[in-house]
C-alpha cells in the first residue's frame, strides 16, 4: 500500500520538503505529484477540494488529509525520529493549522518560487513521481 502527497509545484519550499520526505521514507511508502498536475488536478477534483485549496494534500487510503494534518500523518513513515512528530497529533488542530497557515503564506517570500528548471531526480526516485 502506498500514499500520494500532493505539493505546490511552484514552491521551492515545498519542493525541498519532497526532497526531504524521498531521504526518509525508506520504504518507499510515498508516491508524489503536483497540484498543477493532470494527476494533482485529477486528484483534488476526485476529492472535492476547493480551487484555493493553498496546502499539502495527502491521499492515504481513499481519504484526503490537508495542512498539518497531512504533514503529521506524513511523519508516522518517516525514518530517524521523524515519524516521533505524529505525537503532535495531540494538539488541536486549529492550533496545528495556525503554524501551518503562517509558513504557507509567506512560502513564497521567504523561499522563492521555482525558476524554469528543476532537480532531475534518478530514475527509482522518478518512478515515485505521477
Amino acid at each position: 500500500m502506498s500514499a500520494i502527497v500532493l505539493f505546490d509545484g511552484e514552491c521551492n519550499f515545498c519542493d525541498s520538503s519532497v526532497q526531504f520526505i524521498i531521504k526518509r521514507d525508506a520504504e518507499r511508502y510515498f508516491h508524489f505529484a503536483s497540484l498543477q498536475s493532470d494527476v494533482g488536478r485529477k486528484l483534488t477534483k476526485e476529492y472535492n477540494v476547493p480551487d484555493d485549496m493553498d496546502s499539502m494534500m495527502l491521499v492515504e487510503d481513499g481519504k484526503a488529509y490537508f495542512k498539518s494534518a497531512a504533514a503529521l500523518r506524513i511523519s508516522r513513515h518517516l525514518s530517524r525520529r521523524w515519524n516521533m512528530l505524529y505525537a503532535l497529533v495531540i494538539v488541536p488542530s486549529p492550533i496545528r493549522d495556525l503554524f501551518y497557515d503562517f509558513i504557507a503564506r509567506n512560502r513564497y517570500k521567504w523561499f522563492g518560487k521555482k525558476e524554469d528548471h528543476c532537480m532531475l531526480p534518478s530514475p527509482d526516485v522518478r518512478k515515485r513521481f505521477l
